[in-house]
């Protein structure tokens, strides 16, 4: 056999995923939010791309889905498997004939609420939010009002100690050995630093932070004073034995628990952490004539359109390299709207298909929720079990029930002892939290006694499931529960 070089012509078939490809793609695991911050991004970036102003009285659309060439709805697989990118066509939509719900007051802004938000025209009003001081930045105002020289610097070390929750989680004597500084120089600024707001803060034990506030509240006598350094004996419900240590009777060991409960073991968790977010639904499910309707939220997402007319103004008069950037930026701008469209139809198309499987919760309530699965979803519709993963991700659906997010109604299947159909471990973990919370003080329900409930129930369900839905759900033991019965009870 020579050696030398040759050309061989070779046929083979491989999967390539485009850049218009991978967009579809994750266009349809981004929450209304996280798009709208894209679609905002992609605003600035493409001279083609414009938003749509609304007219008064619009609001959330329900998009029909897009139709391929042999007459039937394309889903996102036939999109993204057939695509063409460099087709210039625009999409049926008819606009003008949407019909919109009010979500707020702002949507019937002559500009709409989103798109103005979009183009800058509206104020943020979030930014006009002041930014929440830390539990660091606190500690430290007060400490430069109360101490100063080598005080202060003992001072600022001891609070870059302290946690989140407000306990101090260095020892005196390395901080002492640190500064090359006396413990009692450490103990005198940290009883200081005690005093300061929120009370409790400083403190190295539990027992420490109540007794701070004990102290604040003029309640710290020596009964108080004995009942912290025994809270493990409070923990086990042992009052008998509280009583006796204290040497206080009945009323008085109630009174004291009592105020106790008004105290908070970790005072610093009031201060500083990230803003809190609130959660906006993409989906409305309502009761309608005919059934269940389920609408988009396009409250919170500018309607895209392809400027053509700018296109055109520029093409006529434009360079060679004008010409090829603006036809870049064409085929760009039309996959962006189709891709939108069909992210849209898609989800309306999954949300429907939900609805429709678990109308038994919608009308009767989480101890209706049928198990149900991805690939169920899937077979039902058409589409790829990956494709409603996507849809399904950070994605969240209001009803007259409440918000709930999507992946809530995919639950595992729990067998019925007599042979009937599987219900939902949703419900059976409604069902224990009922159980407990109708147990009366003297007879806790045990997991064992728990098992043999469900199983008379009709439910096919083993004591460890049992034991595991009940601590995902934050229910102690059938003993902590009767303890904290018992405390209650006492006060």
């Amino acid at each position: 056999m020579s050696l030398g070089p040759r050309l061989d012509l070779r046929q083979s078939q491989s999967l390539v995923m485009t850049p218009q490809l991978q967009q579809a793609i994750k266009l349809l695991a981004l929450t209304n939010l996280e798009l709208e911050a894209y679609i905002g991004e992609e605003l600035d970036r493409n001279p083609l791309l414009d938003t749509a102003p609304e007219e008064p009285g619009d609001a959330r659309v329900e998009p029909a889905p897009e139709v391929s060439a042999s007459g039937e709805a394309a889903g996102t697989d036939q999109l993204i498997a057939g695509g063409d990118a460099t087709a210039d066509a625009p999409l049926d939509v008819d606009y003008g004939a949407e019909t919109f719900h009010h979500d707020s007051a702002s949507d019937s802004i002559g500009s709409g609420a989103s798109s103005a938000a979009a183009s800058g025209d509206t104020p943020d009003f979030d930014s006009f939010a002041a930014a929440e001081a830390s539990l660091i930045d606190l500690l430290i105002e007060q400490a430069v009002a109360a101490f100063d020289g080598a005080q202060l610097i003992i001072a600022r070390h001891l609070i870059d100690l302290i946690d989140d929750s407000g306990y101090l989680i260095g020892d005196i004597a390395d901080v002492a050995d640190r500064l090359d500084a006396l413990p009692e120089e450490v103990a005198a600024v940290l009883a200081v630093i005690q005093t300061f707001e929120p009370s409790g803060v400083g403190a190295r034990t539990l027992g420490e932070c109540l007794a701070i506030q004990a102290r604040e509240a003029d309640r710290y006598d020596p009964a108080m004073a004995c009942l912290l350094d025994h809270l493990d004996v409070l923990a086990r419900g042992d009052l008998a034995t509280l009583r006796r240590l204290c040497g206080v009777d009945h009323e008085d060991i109630s009174d004291m628990i009592r105020e106790l409960r008004a105290y908070n073991p970790k005072p610093g968790l009031r201060y500083g952490g990230e803003r809190t977010q609130a959660v906006v639904a993409d989906v409305f499910v309502s009761r309608g004539r005919d059934g269940w309707r389920v609408e988009l939220n396009n409250a919170t997402l500018p309607r895209v359109l392809v400027d053509r007319d700018y296109y055109a103004e520029l093409a006529r008069t434009g360079t060679k390299a004008t010409k090829t950037y603006l036809t870049d930026c064409l085929i760009s701008a039309n996959w962006l709207v189709k891709a939108l469209d069909q992210r849209a139809s898609t989800i309306v198309k999954v949300a429907t298909e939900l609805v429709r499987q678990q109308q038994a919760f919608f009308e009767g309530g989480v101890h209706h929720l049928r198990p149900l699965t991805l690939r169920a979803i899937a077979e039902a519709i058409g589409m790829h079990e990956s494709t409603i993963s996507r849809v399904t991700s950070n994605k969240y659906l209001q009803c007259e029930r409440g918000l709930f997010e999507l992946r809530y109604f995919f639950t595992s299947a729990i067998q019925s002892t007599g042979g009937g159909d599987a219900v939902s471990a949703s419900t059976v973990r409604d069902r224990i939290a009922r159980l407990i919370a109708a147990e009366s003080p003297d007879e806790t329900l045990s997991d064992d006694k728990l098992v043999e409930v469900l199983n008379a129930e009709g439910f096919d369900i083993a004591r460890r499931t049992v034991a595991k839905y009940r601590e995902a759900l934050g229910l102690g033991s059938s003993v902590a529960r009767r303890r904290a019965k018992v405390l209650e009870a006492a006060i």
